[in-house]
């Protein structure tokens, strides 16, 4: 299938448009027209080859929402004008332990991403959404739940799922204490989905500008971790951190923040977390830990909850070919909270 997208074709160079070929459909496949997709941080970051793994030309984009245009005659799952979504894995071994579990984002041989990845028939590289047309097996398509805003949904398929699997996890129901650290993608997802589920939520950050922000998103409280005494008199006053900045930063500073066997999951940054303290791990029984993504059903999940619950990210619609300044922007955290690309305006652009 002949589809278009944008590409970067270096590092350095700016995404522009790119004409490549969808793979033919398989048996079990399922192809899409791309309707929107969010830009993700990974999105620049692999753009840039920040983690030394990008294929270029490299086009990102895994939040992905769209309409099925086709299938194979083996699909059961979806039909031609459904409305479904895609996220950052588009198939696994299906056979290891935890796949069989519904964790296939921890497959034991190794999960294909929807970008940066290779086809495990063909083994060509696997190019994401900032595309008109993709084409995923059908266990990895997931159906868009009746009432859940199409335009919005998108970047729920990262940030969404990215927040959702370890508030699930670790079992955050009403009454329960949450704290989120950073208010930007994954932030205010983070505080929209703990609010919906009924815990008290305290976003947590260096000064006090996001206060009306954080509150009229769901949270509760606002901690300022640069007052000392502020953060003094909140040790132990939580039972989960969500640790969301994307940057290399010191988590140290928030452990005492966690009650007994509270725990810290760091689902923003990809490397160093600053030097690690035991005494407070040792002496309060607490935890710091990581989350990605999650599976396939735990992310239907969390799409069903959204719609029941009427929980959306706040987006900001832009046209494919303002992408390079939706990147510029996010490098500086010039968002409030996720951009999305309208996929209609890329044949224009």
């Amino acid at each position: 299938m002949k589809t278009i997208g944008y590409a970067a074709q270096t590092s350095s160079s700016p995404l522009a448009p790119f004409a490549f070929e969808r793979r033919d459909l398989r048996p079990g496949d399922v192809a899409m027209e791309i309707l929107y997709c969010g830009v993700c941080h990974s999105d620049l970051h692999y753009c840039h080859d920040d983690w030394g793994n990008a294929q270029y030309p490299a086009v990102p984009g895994h939040e992905i929402v769209g309409r099925v245009i086709a299938v194979g005659p083996g699909v059961t799952r979806h039909a031609v004008g459904d409305h479904v979504a895609v996220g950052c894995l588009i198939d696994s071994c299906m056979d290891c332990d935890q796949c069989h579990k519904g964790e296939e984002q921890m497959c034991r041989n190794g999960a294909t991403g929807t970008y940066g990845g290779h086809d495990p028939v063909f083994g060509t590289p696997t190019r994401g959404g900032y595309s008109k047309h993709i084409v995923v097996r059908e266990e990895f398509v997931l159906r868009v739940p009746q009432g859940l805003d199409v335009a919005r949904a998108a970047p729920l398929l990262c940030a969404g799922i990215t927040s959702y699997s370890p508030l699930r996890r670790w079992n955050v129901q009403a009454g329960s204490r949450v704290g989120v650290i950073g208010l930007g993608g994954l932030g205010h997802m983070a505080v929209k989905l703990a609010a919906a589920m009924g815990a008290h939520v305290t976003v947590i950050s260096r000064t006090d500008a996001k206060r009306a922000d954080a509150l009229a998103l769901g949270a509760h409280a606002l901690l300022v971790s640069g007052d000392t005494q502020a953060m003094r008199n909140a040790a132990s006053t939580l039972d989960l951190i969500i640790d969301t900045v994307p940057v290399e930063h010191d988590a140290q500073p928030y452990l005492p923040l966690l009650d007994i066997d509270g725990t810290l999951v760091v689902v923003g940054q990809v490397g160093a977390v600053g030097t690690l303290n035991s005494i407070p791990l040792l002496f309060g029984r607490r935890r710091i830990t990581g989350s990605p993504i999650g599976g396939i059903a735990e992310t239907q999940e969390m799409l069903d909850f959204c719609a029941e619950r009427g929980v959306l990210p706040d987006v900001e619609m832009i046209s494919m070919d303002a992408i390079n300044t939706a990147f510029d922007r996010l490098a500086v955290a010039d968002v409030r909270y996720r951009f999305v690309i309208d996929m209609a305006s890329l044949a224009a652009a």
